[in-house]
């Protein structure tokens, strides 16, 4: 998702990201058998909710028209990775300033709130930001970058293109946004293409899956009881999309979002995973909320 600027250009507008071509109980049950390691059986993944979205024009998530008319109801979700060998920050969710609006603030086609913070959610699990010791995001829309320079001290793990892109001109002109960010342009950084094994035991691993920006990831988790988990990014959006393959209007390369998506579909068939579409309000209910986690 995009910019923070309250301008006909926020959150998913094409603007400095118009497309290059036309182009209850959490189930915690194993659906495979993978291999257990040490490392793997005290891997956690906590589930954060760093901001809710009123959208209000679901059209913008098809350049086909599927969703003309529609309106839907999403979260902001980032999750905190727990290792023995240290902490992953993945997605931080819309800007934790917005905390100080209670109604949240509507601009176009979507309504943007942040009933709770990342910081606090993270304090509550005696983190802090330094504490953290890798950063990722699935990709550079403001929604998932909104509390990323809060987060510096870490090493920013990112792809290639997705760097170029967060640090390109058209990026710095979004004056707001950028700033969210910036600092991580002077950070300790593994810039990679392809795969990146954080703690180079498989069972954390970010995954190039490019066309909604062009260095967007997902990230895929290896946990003792639950097996292979994916979380999707912004690859989805929603279910339907999933279903339907479709392809919102701002996404990069249409092409790419494509090959991406059969890429997921072969690795979360291959793996038997969990999938979490990030933005869906369903998975995210159904994940366990800190202190408690999924493993």
């Amino acid at each position: 998702m995009k910019h923070i600027i309250l301008t006909s250009c926020l959150f998913f507008a094409a603007c400095n990201n118009a497309p290059t071509s036309e182009k209850a109980v959490p189930d915690v049950e194993t659906k495979t058998a993978p291999v257990t390691t040490s490392a793997q059986t005290s891997v956690k993944l906590y589930a954060l909710e760093c901001g809710r979205i009123d959208m209000l024009d679901l059209s913008l998530f098809d350049k086909g028209g599927a969703y003309a008319g529609r309106t839907n109801k999403a979260v902001s979700s980032c999750y905190l990775v727990r290792h023995p060998k240290g902490d992953l920050l993945w997605d931080t969710g819309l800007p934790d300033a917005l905390n100080a609006m209670p109604d949240g603030v509507t601009n176009g086609p979507f309504h943007l709130a942040v009933p709770t913070t990342l910081e606090s959610q993270l304090t509550a699990l005696g983190v802090a930001a330094t504490d953290i010791e890798y950063l990722s995001v699935s990709h550079s829309h403001f929604d998932h970058v909104g509390n990323a320079g809060a987060y510096a001290s870490a090493t920013f793990l990112v792809t290639e293109a997705e760097h170029t892109h967060l640090f390109r001109g058209a990026a710095r002109e979004d004056k707001q946004t950028f700033s969210a960010y910036s600092a991580l342009e002077t950070a300790k950084t593994v810039k990679f293409t392809g795969e990146h094994d954080v703690f180079g035991d498989g069972t954390v691993t970010i995954v190039d899956t490019p066309g909604h920006t062009p260095g967007h990831t997902i990230l895929k988790l290896e946990l003792a009881k639950t097996g292979t988990v994916l979380l999707s990014g912004d690859l989805y959006h929603l279910h339907e999309a999933r279903e339907k393959r479709t392809i919102p209007v701002f996404n990069t390369d249409a092409d790419e979002t494509l090959r991406s998506m059969d890429k997921f579909e072969a690795l979360a068939t291959k793996t038997n995973a969990k999938v979490i579409i990030q933005h869906s309000v369903q998975d995210f209910a159904e994940l366990p909320k800190p202190p408690l986690y999924l493993d």
